[in-house]
């Protein structure tokens, strides 16, 4: 299997644009078939065909409950509703007095959607097969390159409403997609490990709920599990005293710049989400602009080897204000089994290391200015 792949996946999954949920909800269904060993997948060539109908039915049980929860589960940035919502909420108001969810699953499997349902339900899955092939599929891939359905092709036929839709017609009048043999290998072996159901947070959970007699729930025990240790405020607490010992040095300067400034941030140089370390080496100032740009991402080995006099100049203050801290936080995290005599020269080359390694092996987008 190649490995390329697996890093591609990685890629995807961190790096792909993040304005809705859709990426996840195609890569989860694409799984979720697969895993399931759909017999309408078939191979032509390297590529593994699949119907857009079972995508559709994927989506509608993913988005259904979402839309029908009480609390607001926000799927999309800058709006407040996704491409199907109106047509969707519609379906799951009329089927509030027709059994809810359960009841719709089990028409659209068994019974038929009811008829005076068809005309709407027809426009939903129309809907959704627009949103699935003009939307994640075009653009999914685009981290790997600029290419447009770089890894997912479509064949959209022209459908005409039939007398009654159910998941048959689905399969079979909407249309196929395609990806590439070896992407359908990797999700076949790891997929369920990546949808989550077999990974080791679920199944921890899954134990706990049992070892309980079922009066815990997955979510709650999930909720407690990944709890991290380190809290808003050890945060705000480790940034205020970094700017307390950085105002007793007068001036500040930008550590991606190198420009002097009055208002900065205190920035994780391994983003917190990514890696939850509050270490004092791993918080420096940035201008808030810069800071801004970066984010999430993951800087290059490049800009910390240019950078790397003003990111020492930083810890050595930090050594100077807060030496026992600061030895004990860069020897766990940077130095390892070396002495800390050679704390900056290791130092700098375990940071390079472990950007690099998020960057090329974990998916994590790299950034320099």
């Amino acid at each position: 299997m190649n490995k390329e792949v697996f890093h591609n996946i990685s890629k995807i999954i961190e790096r792909d644009s993040k304005t809705t949920t859709y990426k996840l909800a195609l890569l989860r269904g694409v799984i979720d078939i697969i895993q399931n060993n759909s017999p309408y997948i078939s191979f032509i060539e390297n590529r593994v065909q699949i119907p857009i109908g079972l995508l559709i039915e994927k989506w509608l049980i993913y988005y259904y409950p979402i839309l029908q929860s009480q609390i607001s589960i926000p799927q999309i940035n800058g709006g407040t509703n996704l491409a199907f919502s109106k047509p969707l909420n519609k379906l799951i108001f009329d089927y509030e007095a027709r059994g809810g969810f359960s009841a719709f699953y089990n028409d659209l499997r068994n019974k038929g959607i009811p008829e005076d349902l068809q005309r709407d339900f027809f426009e939903l899955v129309k809907n959704l097969r627009y949103t699935i092939t003009k939307m994640p599929m075009k653009y999914i891939g685009r981290s790997i390159n600029n290419d447009f359905y770089s890894i997912f092709y479509y064949e959209n036929p022209i459908v005409r409403k039939k007398s009654a839709i159910d998941i048959e017609s689905l399969i079979k009048d909407f249309g196929t997609f395609s990806i590439p043999f070896d992407y359908y290998e990797a999700f076949k072996i790891l997929g369920s490990f990546i949808n989550g159901q077999d990974s080791i947070l679920f199944k921890w959970a899954e134990f706990s709920v049992n070892a309980s007699g079922d009066n815990l729930s997955v979510h709650k025990v999930l909720n407690e599990v990944l709890k991290s240790p380190i809290t808003l405020r050890d945060i705000k607490e480790s940034k205020k005293l970094y700017k307390d010992i950085l105002q007793m040095q007068g001036n500040v300067y930008c550590v991606w710049t190198g420009r002097k400034i009055s208002n900065y941030d205190i920035d994780h140089l391994i983003p917190f989400s990514v890696w939850k370390n509050n270490d004092l080496w791993n918080l420096l100032p940035s201008d808030s602009r810069i800071n801004n740009q970066k984010r999430d991402k993951i800087p290059v080995p490049e800009i910390i080897e240019r950078q790397k006099n003003l990111i020492l100049d930083y810890w050595e203050i930090l050594f100077e204000s807060q030496c026992k801290r600061f030895q004990k936080e860069i020897q766990v995290a940077l130095l390892g089994n070396h002495s800390f005599d050679s704390w900056k020269k290791i130092g700098i080359s375990q940071l390079q290391n472990s950007c690099n390694y998020l960057i090329e092996n974990r998916g994590f987008e790299g950034w320099k200015i």
